[in-house]
Formats: C-alpha cells, structure tokens, sequence
C-alpha cells in the first residue's frame, strides 16, 4: 500500500482536489487498492472547535465539472504522526514545504516534496485563492499527477 497525504495552506482549495483527482485517476486506472489518499493543511485557520471546513464551493464546482465529488470532506491539519504514516507527503508550493517541514520535525527519509516536482516543469501549483482561476490549478493538479503516477506506477 502506497501511502500519499497532499498538503496546502488551508486544505478547502489545493491539496483536496490533489486528493480527490489523485482518487479519480486511479480508479480509472484500476489501482485504486494499492493507494491511500489523503490531504492536509499546514494551517488551522480553517479549523474550527476541531471542525474543519467543507472544501472551497469553486473548488468543489471545478471537480463537479469533471465528474469528481468531494462530498464529506473538510480540512484536517497536518501532523507530526502523520510523517510515520505516509509514504509521500506532497505540498503544493515552496512555502507549504517550509511549514511541512517545520510540523513534522524535518525529512530524514525524503517523503516531502512538491506536487510539480513530478513534472518535467517543476514550479508551484497555482493558487485559486489569490487567482480565482480554479482550472489553472486543475490543470496544474492534473500534470503533477500525471507525473506522480508515472513514477510509482
């Protein structure tokens, strides 16, 4: 089992729609059983009396657009544990591998890096919040993967 937690600012935009269309990909490809997929925020300021937020409505409405539901999801925040938990723990920008590497207490075994690192373009995955341009980052999203699945598949 192959183990990959995504990981942005606020885990309502980014890293749950890697999550979600990371989920979509291989089902299709029909490995979905050799995968556990999840996401994560650096941040908790999506995180209310432990109650994490549903993702972004544009993000949920870019996935809807491309037959992919992220129905029940809602932001988690990354923690130490979860660096002995996870093969992979892929963030979406340079600063989210700074505050990664902060909350789990370094990178002894190389798990962290960045989503377009997987790419023949590494940069950081576009940011909607800032942007508004969710197929941006879909497209962005969809190329890391793409790349990701090509190294571990």
């Amino acid at each position: 089992m192959i183990r990959i937690l995504f990981v942005c600012w606020g885990n309502i935009c980014r890293s749950p729609m890697a999550e979600f269309m990371f989920k979509d990909e291989i089902r299709k490809r029909g490995v979905e059983d050799r995968f556990e997929v999840k996401s994560a925020a650096t941040s908790s300021e999506e995180i209310y009396n432990g109650v994490g937020n549903p993702v972004y409505p544009p993000a949920r409405k870019i996935l809807a657009e491309h037959g992919i539901s992220c129905e029940g999801k809602r932001a988690e925040k990354l923690k130490k544990e979860d660096y002995g938990r996870y093969d992979y723990i892929i963030g979406m920008e340079e600063l989210n591998r700074s505050y990664m590497l902060r909350i789990l207490g370094g990178d002894p075994e190389g798990k962290v890096s960045l989503l377009m690192e997987h790419t023949e373009h590494p940069r950081d995955v576009a940011d909607p919040w800032y942007t508004g341009n969710f197929q941006k980052t879909y497209d962005d999203i969809s190329e890391g993967i793409e790349g990701l699945l090509e190294e571990l598949l």
